[in-house]
């Protein structure tokens, strides 16, 4: 499975490396943000566009949330997870009202979080199955998850960029 848009292979990753990869999210993000002011990072370049800081913000959360859901897929037999909301956590969670760099310890810290859940997990474990209901309920892996998870970061991490270079 690749991605249409930023060109990212779920079969590239082995799953020794997500727990890198994981942890390689916060540093990326303080460095495509250092030196931004706080101002641009939070200007959204069109009104259905997220801000950078928003961006920030839900990686953050992805982290959080599918650190979680690894746990629940090794503890109960096929669970099916709730929808994030994604966009109602923008406005809910008032992403606009954080600081920048307190975001980006956040960030930091989810991304630290959500690898240690996932480097632990053994070849049985990475095979648990689980239903991943985005868009539509299907059937995965905690495999898939952990790429997916990745994927996000990476993903969010060029919309960063695209973001600050319209703004």
């Amino acid at each position: 499975m690749t991605c249409a848009q930023c060109g990212f292979c779920y079969e590239l990753l082995t799953v020794e490396e997500i727990p890198a990869r994981l942890r390689s999210l916060g540093p990326g993000f303080r460095d495509a943000l250092a030196d931004v002011d706080p101002v641009v990072a939070s200007r959204r370049p069109g009104p259905t566009v997220w801000s950078a800081l928003e961006y920030a913000c839900h990686v953050r959360d992805v982290l959080l949330v599918q650190r979680d859901r690894a746990v629940l897929a090794q503890v109960e037999d096929n669970p099916s997870f709730a929808r994030m909301y994604r966009d109602e956590r923008v406005v809910l969670c008032r992403y606009d009202a954080h600081a920048l760099p307190d975001v980006l310890g956040q960030l930091d810290m989810a991304a630290e979080l959500c690898a240690t859940v996932f480097g632990g997990l053994d070849r049985t474990a990475w095979a648990r199955r689980l239903v991943y209901n985005w868009p539509a309920a299907t059937g995965r892996d905690l495999a898939w998850l952990g790429r997916h998870t990745v994927h996000e970061g990476d993903h969010h991490l060029t919309d960063v960029r695209d973001v600050l270079a319209a703004v």
